[in-house]
């Protein structure tokens, strides 16, 4: 008679740390509480200092900079001057806590993944993050001046521009998300090279296919202007050639033991 138990493989490291379905639930509920209440503090040291209007203010600051002398934004809704800044509040208070959602996000993946595999995501996850961080704050100090003042050079001098609060925080958003994206190329080349759907070979391939994709991806994305378009799609052809280089290091540093043991055996 056969023994119908089967035995966990003992070269497996997962083995034997599966928990009960339920036991996944609560604790992705414990980590989505964790991540709120760290969204919540930050949001509420924002709201004491320096307070949602000085947040609006630093944010709007590249604008005014080029705004004609008195120019003001203005808001045409009853409600804008609370919600506009209570949204910025909001997603500045998201952007500093995403370490934190993140870590949260990776201690509840981490005890399902395979040494090898933690040592690709791990990097992934900090590195597109900081990547993420690096298009805004690019998009915010070197972008914005270059972009308001272009635009203004063209407005004629019968035009007081006075843009609608609402408006400019649409416009910002956008922005931000269109260059934040931008910088996450390099990801997306070593996640593709590193499932294997591409080769470092075809990527380098596709160089010149890319420089036409970036350029055109900056012209839909951006506002029609040359300096808005170059700085978004030089920065996206740089970073593609990042993303090859980085390919090439990551595919060889997170093999798993059977590929790396094949590749030792050829």
């Amino acid at each position: 008679m056969t023994d119908s138990t089967q035995k966990p493989d003992p070269e497996d490291e997962l083995a034997g740390t599966e928990q009960p379905f339920v036991a996944h639930l609560m604790e992705l509920r414990d980590r989505l509480i964790k991540s709120i209440v760290a969204v919540g503090i930050v949001a509420v040291a924002l709201a004491i200092y320096p307070g949602p209007g000085h947040l609006y203010d630093l944010l709007a600051a590249p604008l005014i900079a080029h705004l004609p002398h008195g120019a003001t934004l203005i808001a045409t809704s009853v409600i804008s001057p609370f919600m506009v800044p209570l949204k910025i509040l909001l997603m500045a208070a998201f952007m500093i806590a995403l370490p934190v959602v993140l870590y949260q996000v990776w201690a509840f993946v981490a005890p399902g993944l395979y040494s090898h595999e933690r040592r690709m995501v791990l990097p992934l996850v900090v590195s597109s993050t900081l990547l993420f961080f690096a298009g805004v704050a690019f998009c915010y100090f070197l972008v914005f001046g270059r972009v308001f003042a272009f635009i203004q050079s063209f407005a004629p001098k019968s035009i007081t521009a006075a843009p609608d609060i609402e408006a400019y925080l649409s416009f910002v958003l956008t922005m931000f998300l269109a260059f934040g994206l931008a910088f996450e190329v390099p990801i997306a080349v070593v996640v593709l090279a590193r499932l294997g759907v591409v080769s470092v070979e075809q990527l380098k391939h596709f160089r010149g296919y890319f420089i036409v994709l970036a350029f055109v991806v900056a012209a839909i994305v951006t506002p029609p202007d040359v300096v808005s378009q170059l700085s978004l799609a030089i920065p996206m052809c740089l970073l593609y050639e990042v993303g090859i280089w980085a390919a090439r290091a990551f595919i060889k540093n997170t093999s798993a033991p059977a590929d790396e043991a094949e590749t030792a055996g050829s």
